[in-house]
């Protein structure tokens, strides 16, 4: 009842204003008469002027008196006449006035009806939370998920390839213990797109880990699972990515897929207060980073919090001496993206001398001297004309060794 009484007020007020508009919209502007009014009294106050500074005589003064005053009299009563006939509505225009406001409240009493739910209460926060608790446990399964989702198009691959992993498929079939044989499978059905087949061989993998499987393992598990499930975290992917937080309650990936899920359940303000530490925590270059940055504003805003995102920044030393515990291959990939993106963002966009300097450290910690002098030399080139702002830089390339 409430929303009735607010839906139609806000509408009469609504047609109200309309209303005013279209019948004295046209009172709002200054009327010829009005103005010439205003420009006579003002000739009328200049002749007084004019005759206190001697520049015309009394007489003179008295026939451009008699002259204006004669207009004021004419303009103002015509501004009189204008003023009346403005209080005469126009039946036309107070009834197109009528009909617009009954189509507001009809046409939108009539539209709330067709695609709204009249009488549905506002929910209370406990309600909502209850609601979400209730989609979460009743969220399909992977299984019927996959099932509902329209067949995925067979990209193109090498013949030779589609052979070799056909031959492969076989092989662990015929070997489902060997460990190595899972492990390429697992990620050649990735490269083919053919996920559903991939996170079976994963689940497959981990068994015959047991114990011994990592966070990784778990989360590689629950990737697979939601890419075959075009994004959806369905239970046995949330099951996955519990697992791995068990094991590592500080990965970035499995975090990042459990403040999706929430975001799938009813509960975005657990997803932005996730996927927030995440973002501030980087390192910028981290695959969930760039999908955190297009949504946690609207997050923030569902959550109720005015939060403002931080600038993207590039690798420090920290984050590279940080990656030293991955393994050779993903540490090198991590590393290298980050100074990637860096690179990228500051020849597209420019940054701050510091993120030059960070640039040239980063080449410098990685040994590739040759880009870092690149770098050195268009920051010279950039920051010209600021030898302050060129400061911090230079200090970056004597301690890579650039310059002595």
């Amino acid at each position: 009842m409430v929303f009735w009484i607010t839906a139609t007020g806000l509408t009469l007020i609504t047609g109200l204003f309309l209303w005013l508009a279209l019948t004295r919209g046209r009172s709002t502007a200054v009327s010829p008469a009005a103005y010439d009014l205003q420009v006579y009294r003002d000739q009328l106050s200049e002749v007084d002027r004019d005759l206190a500074r001697g520049v015309i005589s009394a007489e003179d003064a008295e026939r451009v008196r008699t002259e204006v005053s004669r207009r004021i009299l004419t303009a103002d009563a015509q501004v009189q006449a204008e003023a009346d006939g403005a209080q005469q509505r126009d039946p036309k225009t107070v009834g197109v006035a009528v009909v617009v406001a009954v189509f507001l409240l009809g046409g939108a009493a009539a539209l709330y009806v067709n695609l709204g739910n009249p009488g549905y209460p506002d929910l209370e926060l406990q309600d909502r939370v209850e609601n979400a608790r209730q989609m979460l446990q009743e969220r399909p399964t992977q299984a019927a998920f996959e099932a509902q989702l329209p067949e995925r198009p067979v990209p193109e691959a090498d013949p030779e390839f589609l052979k070799l992993v056909a031959d492969l498929r076989i092989a662990v079939a015929d070997r489902p213990d060997d460990m190595r044989g899972l492990e390429l499978l697992v990620r050649n059905e990735a490269t083919l797109q053919n996920y559903g087949a991939a996170y079976r061989a994963q689940a497959q993998l981990i068994a015959l880990k047991g114990e011994s499987a990592t966070s990784f393992d778990y989360t590689q598990l629950a990737d697979l699972m939601i890419r075959a499930a075009q994004g959806y975290v369905s239970p046995e992917a949330d099951s996955a990515l519990r697992d791995a937080l068990a094991r590592d309650p500080n990965n970035g990936f499995a975090r990042y897929y459990t403040g999706l899920m929430l975001s799938q359940t009813g509960r975005p303000d657990m997803t932005f207060r996730i996927w927030r530490d995440l973002l501030e925590a980087g390192p910028e270059a981290a695959p969930w980073i760039a999908p955190i940055r297009a949504r946690i504003s609207d997050l923030a805003w569902f959550a109720g919090i005015d939060y403002t995102p931080p600038a993207p920044r590039g690798p420090t030393v920290y984050d590279i001496n940080a990656a030293q515990d991955l393994s050779e291959e993903d540490r090198g990939a991590m590393i290298n993206a980050m100074v990637a993106g860096l690179a990228d963002r500051l020849a597209t966009e420019g940054g701050a001398p510091e993120e030059w300097a960070q640039l040239i450290t980063a080449y410098g910690v990685l040994g590739d001297l040759d880009k870092a002098q690149v770098v050195w030399d268009e920051a010279q080139e950039v920051f010209e004309t600021t030898p302050e702002a060129l400061a911090p830089i230079a200090n970056a390339a004597r301690a890579a060794g650039l310059t002595e």
